[in-house]
């Protein structure tokens, strides 16, 4: 296999320590109802070539016995603005830090990257506790 200079980029991702997802208990576990949360403002760094990519990332959730607290969630979205990672990488993380924890029933998370080098990047994920 060939090297490229992409390789070992992100081999360490899913061990980036990010802030704690705070979490309030729900009082309405007995209904089914949708929760959406847009970052139209979301940054983070490309891994290769240092510049920030620019998205927004729109999270839909079917809440079970926790709900996201926002202050923690916004302070956790900010803690991207400095980390080299890849667009799938996002998405990637943002979920498993999401389903650790408020532990939804389900979420859809959607991630918008703006336009550069004539290229939009979006990238989708889903969780459903089964």
């Amino acid at each position: 296999m060939t090297k490229t200079s992409y390789q070992d980029l992100q081999k360490n991702i899913r061990k980036l320590k990010t802030p704690k997802i705070e979490v309030w208990r729900n009082e309405y576990v007995d209904r089914d109802y949708i929760v959406i949360l847009e970052n139209p403002e979301f940054t983070c760094v490309c891994p290769k070539t240092g510049l920030p990519d620019f998205a927004n990332i729109t999270i839909q959730y079917k809440p079970d016995k926790w709900c996201i607290e926002l202050k923690s969630f916004k302070l956790y979205m900010i803690s991207y603005r400095d980390v080299g990672i890849f667009h799938e990488h996002v998405i990637n993380k943002v979920l498993d830090d999401f389903v650790v924890s408020c532990k939804p029933r389900w979420v859809q998370i959607k991630v918008e990257f703006n336009i550069r080098g004539g290229i939009k990047t979006t990238v989708t994920a889903e969780y459903n506790k089964t």
